[in-house]
């Protein structure tokens, strides 16, 4: 896409083409959903899974020598890990971006129309707007009928935190966080990234939120070997994650969410996450966060927003932001284009 902004006269056609082409896969995706069978990043998990199991070898030495070697031992160990990681990383991203690439020039000049068709596709599949919303859902209805087991093992689909002994008030918690923070990572940075680069540009952002989501953790398997792609999703993820902030303050309480982000966010570990939730959670004016176990270990996150601790009726809030937000950046393309 970059491309034609180069030219004047391209330019507001060209932001109504990535308007409507917006506005068409946020209509796929809330006509179909998700697909059940067969999804693109289903394969591709299986895809990074196999090769994480061909390059993610032990690299541990025996501890003996004189504590200088054994940090030099360290050091060249974790080194090794994070040249694993990287190549990993290239070899299971790569050559689907540098395909997706050639496909798309090879169908802009083919067919304007299967160019246009084949975007709207690939939105489909790099937007999961509704699918995200859905199984919000699933933990809220349950949390309104009083059936606290169910909504416990619901929420335990979307979040890595343990959740047999969660109240309500930390499903509901563990429910806010987990849509504002994946309407960055599900819906808003691939909005971005298609309207920066097109389609190529959305599928290596998912692509890369991907291999995040499983080679991101800070344990012994993954804290070397899922170093780079951590980083990279950091790195993608930086600027969407402002926008998404912005969007969620302007569609919201607006006062507090800025507040919120400003007081907040940098407390949070995740350079990202912490804005798109602070900002959320102020801009519907409710609390969330606080301590939480993962793994067996008490982690003691800080209290995000502002005002009562979250209740189930902060799902739909939540949820309702995101809906708003993502309609909120179509009307800002078109917007812009009549200026």
């Amino acid at each position: 896409m970059l491309w034609v902004y180069s030219s004047p006269a391209l330019f507001d056609s060209v932001l109504f083409t990535l308007a409507l082409l917006l506005a068409a896969g946020l209509l796929l995706d809330a006509w179909f959903g998700e697909v059940r069978r067969f999804h693109p990043l289903i394969g591709f998990g299986h895809w990074a899974n196999w090769i994480e199991r061909q390059l993610n070898k032990s690299t541990s030495s025996p501890a003996v020598g004189t504590s200088e070697k054994r940090c030099s031992r360290m050091t060249n160990t974790r080194a090794r890990g994070i040249l694993r990681g990287v190549c990993a990383w290239c070899l299971a991203i790569l050559p689907i971006v540098l395909g997706t690439y050639w496909l798309f020039d090879w169908l802009y000049h083919v067919s304007l129309y299967l160019w246009l068709a084949a975007n709207v596709i690939v939105l489909y599949f790099t937007v999961g707007k509704t699918s995200l919303l859905q199984h919000a859902q699933w933990i809220y209805r349950p949390l309104v009928a009083g059936d606290l087991c169910t909504a416990r093992e619901k929420v335990g689909w979307i979040v890595s935190r343990d959740t047999s002994a969660m109240d309500q008030y930390q499903v509901t918690s563990a429910t806010v966080e987990s849509v504002l923070e994946n309407g960055n990572d599900a819906v808003f940075g691939a909005m971005f990234w298609f309207i920066i680069g097109g389609a190529p540009a959305a599928v290596l952002f998912r692509l890369v939120n991907t291999l995040d989501a499983m080679w991101g953790y800070k344990n012994d398997r993954y804290r070397d070997f899922g170093y780079s792609a951590a980083k990279l999703d950091d790195v993608m993820g930086w600027l969407p994650a402002r926008l998404t902030g912005l969007t969620y303050a302007l569609v919201g309480n607006t006062k507090n969410a800025l507040h919120c982000w400003r007081t907040q966010a940098h407390l949070c570990a995740s350079p990202n996450g912490g804005v798109v939730m602070t900002s959320g959670a102020g801009a519907i004016n409710t609390t969330i966060g606080g301590p939480a176990i993962y793994h067996g270990i008490q982690h003691d996150k800080i209290f995000m927003g502002q005002g009562e601790k979250a209740t189930a009726s902060a799902i739909a809030l939540a949820c309702g932001l995101v809906e708003r937000s993502a309609w909120c950046w179509v009307a800002a393309l078109v917007i812009i284009a009549a200026l």
